[in-house]
């Protein structure tokens, strides 16, 4: 691997360009590769195997494109798959999401935290395995949301649908007495304008786009990997629509980029 590599970033469709704001914003000299598996969106309606698959078969177009670290910016995906994917890739700075369950129980002065997510991360080992470590001392109110991540894929962020819906998802755990939420899927935090209208304004808002650059950082450095000249373009794939892409990048990615269709 070389320091001007690219960093290979990958979701089940757009959620995880939040995850890639937050690292071109911590290592603004790195160069991006991000693909967008539309194709076959959404992957909580999918069985483990195939979003094993998926990931593999990502991670391997990475490699092909000579990534000198891997991203899985994708709750569900990292459920399902980054264990084997560390597995078979033992020399690849790998990084994957989790819920910020440990944050969230710090930052709560109530003792009540709310978790909006898909309905596979809430149904997982991996984040039942969080609360145990990490929520013992607190109340923690899980809520399920269909429907959100498909909206969201349509460059939606503001409708009366949507914010209907959010309402929906997000009165329980008001009613529940949570002070502090977590954005459990890479797609909710474009919808913290939304929130922020909606929600009281004590109320913390937590994902873990941030830590997950922060994570991403400390490998890089650790293998003398960080970038330290000009970034290229960044280059976008979907295995969707391509004219989709096109259409709804710039709402969710205020710089310019290349995008292409992903065909495997």
């Amino acid at each position: 691997m070389v320091k001007d590599a690219p960093i290979g970033v990958f979701d089940s469709g757009v959620g995880g360009l939040s995850v890639l704001d937050e690292i071109q914003r911590l290592l603004p000299h790195e160069s991006l590769l991000y693909v967008a598996d539309c194709g076959h969106i959404p992957y909580g309606e999918k069985t483990p195997e195939f979003i094993r698959e998926r990931s593999h078969l990502i991670a391997g177009f990475f490699r092909e494109q000579g990534a000198k670290a891997f991203v899985i910016a994708c709750n569900t995906a990292t459920v399902a798959a980054v264990a084997e994917l560390r597995r078979d890739f033992p020399d690849w700075p790998l990084v994957g999401m989790e819920p910020a369950v440990k944050p969230a129980a710090a930052a709560t002065r109530s003792g009540v935290v709310g978790v909006l997510a898909t309905t596979g991360t809430l149904q997982s080992a991996k984040f039942a395995a969080l609360l145990d470590r990490f929520a013992s001392d607190v109340r923690v109110v899980t809520q399920p949301c269909p429907g959100l991540v498909e909206l969201i894929e349509t460059g939606d962020l503001d409708s009366p649908a949507l914010r209907q819906l959010l309402q929906v998802y997000v009165e329980p755990l008001l009613e529940a007495g949570c002070d502090t939420i977590i954005l459990g899927c890479t797609h909710y935090p474009f919808l913290k304008p939304l929130l922020a209208q909606m929600l009281p304004p004590s109320i913390i808002l937590i994902d873990t786009g941030a830590a997950v650059a922060r994570q991403l950082q400390r490998l890089l450095a650790e293998g003398d990997l960080l970038a330290e000249g000009n970034p290229q373009a960044t280059q976008f794939w979907t295995s969707g629509d391509l004219q989709h892409l096109r259409n709804i990048l710039p709402k969710l990615w205020k710089n310019a980029g290349i995008v292409q269709k992903f065909a495997l």
